[in-house]
């Protein structure tokens, strides 16, 4: 029986982050059906009462007992009310309080650790060997290439490098794959 949700960005589809989350559980030998994913779309709708409402209910009904929100840090020039490390952390603690949800609630923001800022990719760009790392990151500013355009600076890597780690095992992960450990 499912008795706990993962709250993420993007749509119900395998996107990269449902993957990302699902090879972490797979990784930390942990069972992915017991866990209700719910796509938010974008980062603001996470700020939205209204979009709680069935999870809400189902928090009533004991059906989920506990909910780790995952969303990406971004960039703080981008929103300077929502996005941004700090922005995003208020936020969530603000909805999760309105929702009165701080007894099983809690969160992990996805960003590079060494800048906390940033998306999925750029917390997993922070796991590469040095080497490969500094070559993509050397890429990016000769070609002048936005480097918040993640997607593609990820694509990069995966078509640079024939067989890319996954090092799942990175000291970098280890603060969402305890989060996700609390939800069993």
């Amino acid at each position: 029986m499912v008795k706990a949700a993962i709250l993420h960005e993007g749509n119900n589809k395998d996107t990269s982050d449902k993957k990302f989350i699902k090879g972490l559980l797979a990784n930390l030998e942990l069972d992915a059906n017991f866990i209700q994913f719910e796509d938010f779309g974008s980062k603001s709708n996470f700020f939205k009462r209204e979009k709680y409402s069935l999870l809400k209910q189902q928090v009533e009904t004991d059906q989920i007992d506990k909910i780790l929100f995952i969303v990406d840090a971004d960039h703080k020039e981008d929103d300077v009310i929502y996005k941004g490390f700090e922005n995003t952390e208020k936020q969530l603690n603000k909805i999760i309080n309105e929702l009165g949800f701080q007894d099983i609630a809690w969160f992990y923001i996805v960003c590079s650790p060494d800048t906390r800022t940033g998306y999925l990719e750029s917390l997993i760009l922070a796991s590469l060997p040095e080497k490969e790392r500094k070559c993509i990151e050397c890429f990016v500013e000769c070609s002048q290439m936005n480097n918040k355009d993640h997607k593609k600076i990820l694509k990069i890597y995966k078509s640079a490098y024939r067989n890319p780690p996954d090092n799942l095992n990175h000291p970098c992960f280890d603060d969402l794959k305890a989060k996700l450990k609390k939800l069993f």
